[in-house]
């Protein structure tokens, strides 16, 4: 396990270093920067591998600090309990059906996430999601293809960034490679072949792996 989340973070990091490269050449467009915090409000998906990855820096956190993450965790998994009662511990959004996991994360949804700090910064920067490190920026590759073809409001405010050829990036092989090192997970934690498994940040704090194991085993099968 830990030799896979160690190929997970090297893809992490070209990840960070394709951000880097678009803030150096583009200082005067991009706002985005460690400690803005204007995107981390509400919940949002993320894979059993980044779950793991971010419990890896989450356990590495002085135990207080632990404490008190685990418990509003709880806290937020309690209430989208009542929200949906088949949504339960260890929160697999995979075990409801994917009509229902809107309103479990809705848009206008403001809440803070979980690991701000009071001053605005992740407490577990380093190993967040890939999804918080692409925000921000138009995902498109290499090829031109536009995968995601949005950008934060506070970035590029008087132009079209998809213009800029200098921000794209190799992402349909970084998401084939996520995919190959996410069936790799699986198959090393459940022996069977899977394509996803989801959850929320704050399941991935709590998260117990032998249930995780055992809810992705009664999981149905999809082709």
């Amino acid at each position: 396990m830990n030799t896979l989340l160690d190929r997970y973070g090297a893809l992490l990091n070209e990840v960070d270093g394709w951000f880097q490269r678009c803030l150096e050449q583009h200082p005067d467009l991009i706002s985005c920067r460690n400690g803005c915090s204007e995107c981390c409000r509400g919940l949002f998906d993320i894979t059993l591998l980044d779950a793991f990855y971010l419990k890896r820096g989450f356990d590495m956190l002085p135990e207080s600090d632990k404490s008190e993450l685990a418990r509003t965790g709880t806290r937020r998994l309690d209430l989208l309990s009542r929200v949906n009662p088949a949504f339960v511990e260890p929160w697999l959004l995979n075990g409801i059906p994917e009509d229902d996991w809107e309103a479990l994360m809705p848009e206008d949804d403001e809440t803070p996430c979980l690991l701000l700090s009071k001053r605005g910064g992740c407490l577990l920067y380093e190993y967040r999601p890939m999804t918080c490190r692409l925000n921000g920026i138009p995902l498109i590759d290499v090829c031109g293809e536009e995968l995601f073809d949005e950008w934060c409001t506070m970035n590029f405010t008087d132009m079209d960034p998809r213009t800029l050829t200098d921000l794209r990036f190799g992402f349909s092989e970084l998401f084939s490679q996520e995919l190959l090192l996410f069936q790799e997970l699986i198959r090393l934690m459940t022996g069977t072949p899977r394509n996803e498994v989801d959850l929320f940040i704050p399941a991935a704090v709590v998260m117990d792996s032998n249930k995780i194991i055992r809810a992705i085993e009664e999981l149905p099968h999809t082709p």
